[in-house]
């Protein structure tokens, strides 16, 4: 199957750098599936689950924050805040993440300033729990 360069990069480090022949998404408008020449595209990223099918076929799972994907030409970046595979996933860690955040939005109403920030924490959780699987 034909791919394409993939680079997937965190403020921490480069977590992946490869040929690919898909990556799968969320974006802000929905998951998106990049495939080898795709359009030149840009998009922000959200919370979400992302699949990376590697140059030989080998599909791993992630757990993906927030970012940006950028397709130009036959290059494909994703820069996210945090990018985890299902492999480095601590399911504990993210069970206590996923508690803390409930506990706190039970104790917030919508309008207050924190609301956004623990419903981000639990939708990050939710998404690590479920990649984890």
């Amino acid at each position: 199957m034909a791919t394409y360069h993939l680079q997937i990069v965190t403020p921490d480090r480069m977590v992946y750098d490869g040929e690919a022949e898909k990556i799968i998404l969320r974006t802000v408008n929905g998951d998106v599936c990049i495939l080898p020449h795709h359009i030149d595209y840009a998009v922000p990223l959200a919370i979400g689950e992302a699949k990376v099918t590697d140059g030989q076929g080998n599909t791993r799972l992630a757990a993906c924050n927030n970012g940006m994907l950028s397709v130009h030409g036959n290059e494909v970046r994703v820069v996210a805040v945090t990018f985890e595979w299902a492999d480095d996933i601590d399911l504990e860690r993210a069970r206590r993440a996923e508690e803390s955040a409930k506990e706190m939005l039970d104790k917030l109403q919508r309008e207050d300033v924190d609301f956004n920030v623990a419903e981000a924490r639990l939708k990050r959780a939710l998404t690590r729990i479920q990649v984890k699987g």
